[in-house]
């Protein structure tokens, strides 16, 4: 049987082989598409997230004003178990023990130390003043008060809840934060207790 005759070694002829195989090709590509790829599912991820505790932030803010709204808060001897002192005895809801009855309600998406609670009382709607405590850049707690006011009074009950980024090189830290401030507030006019 004769032999075959050798083959010359050619440039074109390795590029041709080189170019001609497919061999690992979806690896290559997974590679050039895989961070941009999960930097969108983290990103998504997170504002899901973020929407979804907005969301209990508000409705938290409504069952919690339910207490003033009926005057519990407010009443020597409420209903309201947080705002008991002492087993047993239960006295009017403070600035702490509000906070402590709202924090009862809260699941464990949230961490109850960068919760603030900041309840405002005025005897009408065109009478009512709101503090500015700032944004999430410069987010400033102090002066946050609690007047759960009395009968017939209106009542502005706020929610305040640094929520901390993740993936913030996709535009979230466009502050200068790595949080993102949550506000939930409700108002209402007290009913007659």
């Amino acid at each position: 049987m004769p032999l075959p005759a050798p083959s010359r070694f050619t440039l074109r002829k390795a590029l041709g082989r080189f170019c001609g195989n497919r061999r690992g090709s979806a690896a290559v590509e997974f590679a050039l598409v895989a961070p941009m790829f999960f930097a969108l599912l983290f990103a998504i991820i997170e504002t899901a997230l973020m929407f979804l505790a907005s969301q209990v932030l508000e409705t938290i803010t409504q069952n919690s004003a339910r207490a003033i709204l009926t005057g519990q808060a407010q009443a020597q001897g409420g209903s309201v178990a947080a705002c008991q002192t002492t087993p047993g005895v239960v006295m009017a809801c403070d600035q702490t023990t509000f906070k402590a009855y709202v924090c009862t309600q809260i699941p464990a998406l949230f961490d109850c130390s960068k919760l603030y609670v900041d309840v405002v009382s005025t005897s009408s709607f065109g009478s009512l003043s709101l503090t500015n405590y700032g944004d999430s850049c410069n987010f400033n707690p102090t002066g946050m008060q609690y007047s759960a006011g009395t009968s017939g009074q209106v009542v502005v009950v706020r929610l305040f809840y640094q929520w901390p980024l993740i993936v913030t090189g996709l535009g979230y830290n466009i502050g200068c934060s790595n949080k993102r401030l949550m506000v939930a507030t409700t108002a209402f006019k007290n009913e007659p207790f």
